[in-house]
């Protein structure tokens, strides 16, 4: 058991991590409350109203990419928003947008599921006492895995004739997606758990695997990082070539040897920055400028709550759908579109 001076030291050399880890943990919390607020929701439908009614979760929306990617070609191309899952484009075009300058952020610090990813990894480190790094040829064949999904995706939108994206956006289909989805799970197939099983496996011995290679959300966001914006730039004449910068990166990213890490997978959590045990060896600068190392998590979450309290303030939050629209929707909803 570790003592509390253990954990004052730990705070004291890396708070940016420790306060990471904390935000981490509470939207993961938050994510499990919304999930649970959105089951007793999707309840009261199914059976006629026995069980109470519970409003229903917006922030559920952030996870229906697939809708918030036709809403979002549907705002840029016509400038009509979407009322049907409003929530859902705007944390999509924050999340892009915010990758533009802070990277991926919003992996390495809300993500529910990144958040996952490091857990499996922090076990399998107990398991196995570390986790195992692929070889480079590996890295390599498996890296275009999400851009390949990313670019289908992307390319099933644009095909899309604006017609066709707005008729989806208003189809019953699309109100009832996140129904969907919490019915995928409910009713999970022997071939998504067994898809599941396998990535638990490969995530427990390589870190973070799913994030680094098979994700499309993280992918889209991570693409903002071509610009270069924001990046860590290290000191090649004050580097010991300790390797702890390399150690500590969740992407396993060779930091130790970089003079600027512009990698796409580079998620800022700015654990490199301070594991580096020299100082200003490892700095994030954004636009060529030396930041200080709190500047891109707490600009992150300035606008994020800015950007969330704005949509609900200007109507662009909630959905249109009524309750006995939803009341005609839920108790079918698992055989609209079949």
């Amino acid at each position: 058991m570790k003592s509390k001076a253990w954990y004052k030291k730990q705070l004291k050399r890396k708070p940016v991590q420790i306060t990471r880890y904390t935000v981490q943990a509470v939207f993961l919390l938050f994510s499990l409350y919304i999930g649970l607020q959105f089951y007793q929701f999707y309840e009261h439908f199914v059976t006629n109203g026995k069980t109470p009614f519970v409003e229903r979760p917006s922030a559920v929306e952030g996870f229906l990419p697939i809708s918030a990617l036709v809403a979002l070609k549907v705002w840029l191309t016509s400038g009509d928003f979407d009322v049907i899952h409003p929530a859902g484009l705007v944390l999509l075009s924050f999340f892009v947008g915010a990758g533009l300058l802070l990277r991926k952020s919003f992996c390495s610090w809300i993500c529910p599921v990144g958040t996952a990813n490091e857990l499996i990894a922090w076990v399998g480190r107990k398991i196995f006492k570390k986790n195992f790094d692929m070889p480079m040829w590996l890295v390599w064949l498996l890296t275009p895995i999400k851009y390949v999904l990313l670019l289908f995706l992307i390319g099933m939108v644009i095909q899309m004739d604006i017609f066709s994206a707005k008729s989806f956006l208003v189809d019953n289909y699309n109100k009832v997606s996140d129904v969907k989805m919490l019915l995928l799970f409910l009713n999970i197939s022997g071939f998504t758990l067994k898809f599941l099983i396998v990535i638990f496996i490969l995530s427990l011995l390589f870190r973070n695997f799913w994030c680094r290679f098979l994700c499309p959300y993280g992918a889209i966001i991570g693409l903002g990082s071509i610009f270069r914006m924001t990046k860590i730039v290290r000191n090649d004449d004050s580097c010991t070539d300790c390797e702890m910068c390399t150690k500590v990166c969740p992407q396993r990213l060779k930091v130790h040897k970089m003079e600027k890490v512009t990698s796409l997978n580079c998620s800022a959590c700015i654990s490199c920055v301070e594991a580096c045990p020299i100082k200003d060896t490892l700095n994030m600068t954004v636009a060529r400028k030396k930041v200080n190392k709190w500047f891109v998590p707490v600009t992150f979450f300035v606008f994020f709550f800015l950007v969330i309290g704005v949509a609900i303030i200007t109507g662009h939050w909630n959905t249109i759908i009524t309750y006995e629209e939803w009341k005609q929707l839920i108790p079918d909803a698992r055989y609209i579109g079949h």
